[in-house]
């Protein structure tokens, strides 16, 4: 008993002292934190403060808005439909296949998280357009154009977005037990089954999580949609083409259709409250 008390002392010390540490608060790092803090959350609380609360409602469902938030809305789920199919495939090849360059490979993934989105427009243009490198040979053969289309929304959103996916996965992946899949290959699993039954189940939340970055970041995406899908009315003008178009003739509008996205920021944020906690434990 003696031995037991001893060794609890020291321990409740230093938890003591941790939290002594933890508590002190240096000036110099608390105001500029403080700073930072005002500097991100003031310009957010000055829309709800200049919001027009009385002609809300109207303006929230009048046609124009319903028009661009359903269209961002498809557009979004669809440019994820796209990431899923082609970025959890692309993420399992950095994460686990064997293949030289692959460190070159993940940085070309990546660019386009730092790449100006309206840079992305003008590559997709280029690449896709009527005269771009094979844009010309699908108007030639099929008669399909797609800059200036709905398409060309899904195509823009899913290039910028898609990256947001992938790292998701790929994180995931590296983060997963191995042994289950060497098992299931152990019983004669083929690598498909294993990748279907095993190795996909495990690296749901990862997935889950990635999915909604990217649809989320596939919803406010302005640069790379207004330059190659252009601003059309009912066709290409997301919600953040009639914000930028609202603020010319009419701020009150812009401003309803800057808290729509800024509530639909905040519920992704929260829905993934628990993925970063546990992330940063």
């Amino acid at each position: 008993m003696t031995d037991l008390r001893a060794d609890i002392r020291p321990a409740s010390k230093r938890a003591v002292r941790r939290r002594s540490v933890r508590a002190r608060r240096p000036l110099v790092l608390v105001v500029p934190a403080l700073a930072g803090l005002a500097f991100l959350v003031v310009p957010l609380l000055g829309l709800l403060v200049r919001a027009p609360w009385t002609t809300m409602p109207d303006r929230l469902f009048s046609g124009e808005v319903l028009t661009a938030l359903r269209l961002s809305l498809v557009c979004a789920t669809l440019a994820t439909a796209v990431c899923l199919v082609l970025g959890i495939p692309l993420a399992w090849l950095l994460a686990r296949g064997d293949v030289p360059g692959r460190s070159l490979l993940r940085a070309l993934v990546t660019v386009p998280l730092v790449l100006p989105p309206v840079v992305g427009g003008v590559a997709l243009l280029l690449v896709l357009g009527r005269r771009g490198l094979i844009g010309q040979y699908l108007y030639e053969w099929f008669g399909v154009s797609l800059p200036f289309t709905t398409t060309g929304v899904v195509i823009a959103e899913a290039f910028v977005a898609m990256p947001f996916l992938v790292i998701s996965v790929e994180g995931a992946l590296r983060a997963a037990d191995p042994r289950f899949e060497e098992a299931a290959a152990t019983l004669g699993a083929s690598r498909w089954l294993t990748f279907r039954r095993v190795t996909l189940p495990s690296v749901l939340p990862g997935v889950i999580a990635g999915a909604v970055l990217c649809w989320a970041r596939a919803l406010g995406e302005f640069g790379a949609t207004i330059t190659f899908a252009g601003n059309f009315p009912g066709k290409t003008t997301t919600m953040p083409l009639a914000v930028y178009l609202a603020l010319e003739t009419d701020p009150d509008a812009a401003i309803v259709l800057s808290l729509v996205l800024l509530a639909v920021s905040v519920v992704v944020l929260v829905a993934l409250r628990e993925r970063w906690i546990r992330g940063a434990a």
